[in-house]
């Protein structure tokens, strides 16, 4: 990983938008801060769309894209999109509502949605500690267990967790918090490409370098490898021994503060205020 200084001023004159993962990326200690949220407001005066990808449920996301200055939140690792719908009044745009979108059609949801509560129970029966996430009551495409939100899962109880969502055929990643688990192929790039072709009618992978993706841990790795422009803020050095895909560049500060380092960083390099 470089220092966020050493990314070159012509890459990031190119940025036309922004990836973000939301917590310990965004978020410090569970909330965005006055920096992050600033950051935030600052892209969008610039006319730079942030589409946020998380591996949280989409009830837990809509409030937040109804009130961040954001363009979307793709929710539980690609699976849902949340689009802040917007009117045009005498005083400027005003937010009006969300959209949700779904990348499955209702039976499959609900065919898997039956199949990952088994998966759950088994996993709550056979790893000791383990607990689902206590926004769980608001997931509807994948489970996720805690394991460093409101209790302490050790490292092996976590691989476990992982081994047997992967033996039960699902698709599971470790986020700084939770362990998802998921059926479909979809992912945090996947959730991008969509996001991209629904809202803007682009195809991501004729503009993958004039994109910017930050984030915070492993269920990241699949952005990191994908975008040239990709950034860990500060706290990722915690999950370097399992990480196979390292961002490109690392902020020197942690969380929503090397956030802000990231979006002051594309400012500065259009000509706007930093």
């Amino acid at each position: 990983m470089l220092a966020l200084s050493s990314w070159p001023v012509d890459a990031r004159r190119r940025i036309v938008g922004v990836f973000t993962d939301i917590d310990d990326t965004l978020t410090t200690d569970g909330a965005i801060t006055a920096d992050a949220l600033d950051a935030l407001s600052r892209l969008q005066t610039a006319g730079l769309p942030v589409v946020a990808i998380t591996g949280r449920p989409a009830l837990w996301s809509e409030a937040f894209a109804r009130s961040w200055p954001i363009d979307a939140i793709v929710a539980e690792n690609g699976a849902v999109s949340l689009a802040r719908q917007t009117a045009h009044t005498p005083h400027g745009e005003v937010p009006v509502g969300v959209q949700r979108r779904y990348l499955q059609d209702a039976a499959t949801r609900q065919t898997n949605f039956t199949r990952m509560r088994r998966v759950a129970q088994r996993v709550l029966h056979e790893v000791p500690g383990a607990m689902l996430s206590k926004d769980s009551p608001g997931r509807e495409t994948d489970i996720a267990i805690d394991h460093s939100e409101f209790t302490e899962l050790p490292a092996p109880a976590i691989e476990r967790v992982v081994a047997i969502m992967r033996s039960e055929g699902m698709h599971a990643s470790v986020s700084s918090i939770h362990v998802n688990g998921w059926y479909g192929e979809h992912n945090k790039l996947v959730g991008a490409q969509w996001a991209v072709r629904e809202l803007y009618g682009r195809e991501l992978h004729n503009e993958m370098d004039h994109w910017v993706y930050v984030g915070d841990s492993t269920n990241d790795q699949v952005m990191f490898a994908a975008f040239a422009n990709s950034v860990g803020v500060a706290n990722i050095r915690r999950f370097l021994p399992d990480l196979v895909n390292l961002p490109r560049y690392v902020t020197a500060r942690e969380r929503g503060a090397g956030f802000a380092e990231v979006a002051a960083a594309v400012l500065a390099a259009r000509g706007g205020r930093s």
